[in-house]
C-alpha cells in the first residue's frame, strides 16, 4: 500500500464523532486505508453474504458483536443497519468506534441522513492524486503515461497492464453496481450512454444528444448521468455566474474524475495513441479538474468549483472560489507555452474588475518547467497540486 493523504483527516473526524463515513469509487483504495488507519478495529465485509445476512437478520446482536470497534466494508448493502447503529451510538457515543465504507454516494447519503445525522463525519476517498501515485515504483513519469493509465491504485500495486484492468472494471460496473443503483433494462444502451460521456468529457452536458446518441430519452439519460455521479465515475461543474455582468452559459461541464478509464471507452489502448488524439487536450482538462477535486477531498473540504463560458464564446476552463478569492485556470496539454494562452484569462480578469474577489490566474500545461509571470503563475502538469494549496 501507499500512504494516503486522506488519512490524517480520517483520524481525526474519528477522533470527533462515534461514526467516520468514507465513501468513494470501488478500487479507490477505501478499506486498505481505513484498515491501516484503524488497526485495532475488527474488519467485516458487507459483501459476504453471510456477513450481510447476520447484519440484516439480527442488527443488533451484529452490532454488539463489534461494539468495541469495527471497520463495515460497503455500508450500503445494509443500509437498514443504520438505524440500529443511531441505537448503539445514542447509548455511547464514545468517538471512533465505528468505521463505514460505501460506494454508492446517493444511496448511502440518504440513510445517514435520516439515522445518523450529527453522529458522524463524511470523508471522500477518490483514487490517488498523482503525488500520491508517486509513492509507487512503476509510478508513471510522463504525461501520456498518467493519463492513459489513470490512478486506480491496483494497476499499480498488482503491475496490472491499465488496459487490461480498466476492461475489467468497467465491465464489472456495468454488470452489477449500476443494476443496484438503477434499473437499467438494456445494458447495451448503457455502455453506449457511458461510451458518450468519456467521448463528451471536458464539455458543457447535452443531455438531449447524449440521450439520442444512445438511444434513450432525455429523461433517461439524465437518470443515467445521476447514475454515473453516485458512483464517482463523473462530476458535474457548474458554470460561474457570480459578479460578471455579461450574458454567460449556464450549463455545467462533465469531467470524467479517472483520466485512465476515459480512455479505455474511447477505445485508446495504448498512452501513444493520446499523442495525436483529438481528444488529448479534453481529457487532459479532466485530469487536471480531477486532481483539484481529489486534493481539497483528501483534507476533508468540499470545493466550489466552476467554469465559466460567454455565450460569444470566451471561457475560462476551471474557476476555484473561496474566502474572497478565484483562481482563474487555464488547461493546455501541448508543451510550448503560446502567447494565446493568456488572452481569456486577462479577459476574465477585466470582467472581475468591479469584484470584491482577489484573482489569481493559473496556466497548467504539458511542458516540465513553470514560469512565475506578472499576472499569471504557468505549472507544469507534474505541480498541478499547487492548485489547490
Amino acid at each position: 500500500m501507499i500512504p494516503r493523504h486522506l488519512t490524517p483527516k480520517l483520524r481525526e473526524v474519528a477522533g470527533y464523532y462515534p461514526v467516520a463515513v468514507v465513501t468513494g469509487p470501488r478500487q479507490s483504495g477505501k478499506t486498505t486505508v481505513c484498515r491501516a488507519a484503524f488497526p485495532a478495529h475488527r474488519y467485516v465485509s458487507l459483501e459476504a453474504l453471510d456477513s450481510r445476512e447476520y447484519a440484516t437478520t439480527d442488527p443488533r446482536g451484529f452490532l454488539n458483536e463489534y461494539r468495541n470497534g469495527v471497520i463495515l466494508d460497503e455500508i450500503q448493502n445494509v443500509p437498514g443497519l443504520l438505524s440500529y447503529l443511531q441505537e448503539v451510538v445514542d447509548a455511547d457515543p464514545a468517538p471512533g468506534r465505528f468505521v463505514l465504507t460505501g460506494s454508492q454516494q446517493f444511496n448511502l447519503a440518504a440513510s445517514i441522513s435520516q439515522s445518523l445525522a450529527g453522529r458522524c463525519g463524511m470523508l471522500t476517498l477518490l483514487p490517488p492524486t498523482f503525488a500520491e501515485l508517486q509513492a509507487f515504483p512503476n509510478a508513471p513519469t510522463n504525461l501520456l503515461d498518467a493519463l492513459f493509465n489513470g490512478a486506480y491504485p491496483r494497476i499499480f500495486d498488482r503491475k496490472i497492464p491499465a488496459s487490461r484492468w480498466l476492461a475489467d472494471y468497467a465491465a464489472t460496473y456495468i454488470q452489477r453496481d449500476v443494476r443496484q443503483i438503477v434499473n437499467v433494462g438494456d445494458l447495451q444502451s448503457f455502455t453506449a450512454f457511458l461510451t458518450l460521456c468519456a467521448g463528451h468529457t471536458a464539455q458543457e452536458i447535452n443531455l438531449a444528444r447524449l440521450g439520442s446518441g444512445a438511444g434513450v430519452v432525455h429523461n433517461t439519460a439524465r437518470a443515467w448521468l445521476s447514475v454515473l455521479e453516485t458512483s464517482y465515475i463523473v462530476h458535474r461543474l457548474p458554470p460561474w455566474h457570480t459578479n460578471v455582468k455579461k450574458q454567460v452559459v449556464k450549463a455545467a461541464k462533465l469531467h470524467f474524475i479517472d483520466s485512465g478509464l476515459a480512455c479505455h471507452l474511447l477505445g485508446i489502448r495504448n498512452a501513444e495513441q493520446l499523442r495525436a488524439h483529438p481528444l488529448r487536450g479534453a481529457i487532459f482538462e479532466s485530469w487536471v479538474v480531477s486532481e483539484v477535486l481529489k486534493s481539497f477531498m483528501n483534507r476533508g473540504l468540499s470545493p466550489d468549483l466552476r467554469h465559466y463560458r460567454e455565450t460569444r464564446g470566451m471561457e475560462v476552463d476551471l474557476l476555484i472560489a473561496g474566502a474572497g478569492q478565484v483562481s482563474a485556470v487555464e488547461m493546455k496539454s501541448g508543451a510550448t507555452i503560446a502567447a494565446q494562452w493568456f488572452t481569456n484569462l486577462d479577459r476574465f480578469g477585466e470582467r472581475l474588475n468591479n469584484a470584491h474577489d482577489v484573482l489569481r490566474q493559473f496556466i497548467v500545461y504539458g511542458g516540465d518547467e513553470g514560469q512565475s509571470r506578472s499576472n499569471c503563475t504557468v505549472l507544469s502538469w507534474r505541480d498541478v497540486g499547487r492548485l489547490s494549496a
